[in-house]
């Protein structure tokens, strides 16, 4: 079984980009602690529209909670030395602390906020996202 739940805060705002077919993938980095209070970083990567979620609503310092799967990525560099990098895509995301940004004028979302499901994208029209 392959599955990870980690909270902490963003270490920056996430960035967007596009495959090559279209679909919106967004990264940030995410840190949180480990043992003896020592801070950690690990990349988290979203897909299609738990991607566009992440884009508008989070920010560098929100603190969230995730739930993923652990992937590694492997290259070979210009030199030829196979190298390797571990991330963790992110199936569901909840929003613990945010400064509210993205969401309406009224100052709903603030504070403590909805989680984002990546893979139930439209299972409620009355929520943004």
């Amino acid at each position: 079984m392959n599955q990870c739940f980690l909270s902490g805060n963003l270490g920056g705002d996430p960035e967007l980009r596009y495959s090559s077919e279209g679909s919106p993938i967004a990264s940030f980095n995410l840190a949180f602690r480990s043992y003896k209070d020592k801070t950690n970083w690990v990349k988290i990567v979203c897909f299609n529209k738990l991607a566009e979620v992440a884009e508008k609503y989070l920010h560098k310092g929100a603190r969230i909670a995730v739930t993923a799967t652990f992937d590694q990525n492997r290259w070979e560099s210009e030199d030829g030395i196979v190298r390797s990098s571990y991330s963790m895509i992110a199936n569901q995301i909840e929003f613990i602390k945010t400064d509210g940004r993205g969401f309406d004028d009224d100052g709903e979302g603030h504070g403590e906020g909805p989680s984002a499901n990546g893979e139930n994208p439209n299972a409620d029209a009355d929520i943004p996202f």
